[in-house]
């Protein structure tokens, strides 16, 4: 099945519906930046370190991978991504780091281009496009025009850069690099992250919030969609599993009406109607390319 041409996107896909969610549970336990990134790096990282623990059949290998600069690469990533997306949440508009992160796909492709050599179709740029028109329209379109600048604002176009980039590198590394073991480097690097969280908010305010909420982020939401969407990275384009992450963007606010009550507007339909209807015709149209070529 891994041979499949899908194979690879389908993956990409599960991992991408199963983050969606996690915004809303975020909202839910009504934490603090670091506290969250102590929460969720913890739990997540233990995740993968078991897994790998347990299933690994090639420890003493997998330790010198992870010294190598590769291994180092995706631990300085993983580390970033779950402190700056954490961090851009609770102290910026929501839409500002949305829109930000939004960026993977150019990042992706970018990469992709300069770290190995890998081409990226005209079929992705346009998709990328009118995917990030998409997302604009369904961010900023209607309920989020009075958004500024403000130093806040600036934080969370910085952050949400920050968490697009070490996403990309992190998909280009892992598909250049098929010896890096998924659960070690970022399992570590989650785990790191938590750390950090949890010397900055203290450990006398870990329990303040729905420790609940952020619990099923910890020990489901992230550890599932982020090994298959790093799995994904191996067996498709860095470009094809970023684009797919880009579901997040739209379908978050979605589950944040259905748990809140907060409805999204007009616009923000008409955004996400844009994204899924483009994504659906490139997964078609990259699928049936693919199956062409190897019939």
């Amino acid at each position: 099945m891994r041979h499949h041409p899908l194979f690879g996107l389908a993956l990409a896909t599960f991992g991408a519906l199963m983050l969606t969610p996690d915004a809303l549970f975020m909202r839910w336990s009504g934490m603090g930046g670091y506290q969250m990134v102590a929460w969720r790096g913890l739990m997540m990282g233990l995740v993968f370190l078991i897994f790998w623990a347990t299933t690994s059949r090639h420890r003493v290998r997998d330790l010198g991978v992870l010294v190598s600069g590769y291994g180092i690469g995706i631990v300085i990533c993983q580390y970033a991504n779950a402190t700056l997306f954490s961090l851009g949440i609770a102290n910026a508009p929501v839409a500002v780091v949305l829109f930000a992160v939004a960026t993977v796909p150019i990042f992706a492709a970018l990469f992709a281009r300069l770290i190995i050599r890998e081409p990226t179709r005209r079929a992705t740029w346009i998709a990328i496009v009118v995917v990030m028109a998409g997302i604009a329209l369904a961010v900023f379109g209607g309920g989020h025009g009075d958004v500024t600048l403000d130093r806040a604002a600036l934080w969370g176009a910085l952050a949400g850069l920050g968490v697009a980039m070490v996403l990309a590198l992190n998909f280009v590394i892992l598909r250049a690099q098929p010896q890096v073991p998924i659960l070690l480097v970022i399992g570590l690097g989650a785990v790191l992250a938590g750390a950090s969280g949890v010397i900055v908010t203290g450990p006398a305010a870990m329990m303040q919030g729905e420790v609940w909420a952020i619990a099923i982020c910890g020990l489901v939401i992230l550890p599932v969609s982020f090994f298959s969407l790093s799995l994904a990275s191996r067996y498709t384009h860095a470009s094809n599993v970023s684009l797919l992450l880009l579901l997040e963007t739209v379908l978050g606010p979605l589950w944040v009406w259905l748990g809140t009550g907060e409805g999204p507007t007009p616009m923000m339909l008409l955004g996400g109607m844009i994204v899924v209807v483009t994504l659906a015709i490139y997964l078609w149209q990259t699928g049936r390319r693919r199956m062409a070529l190897q019939s």
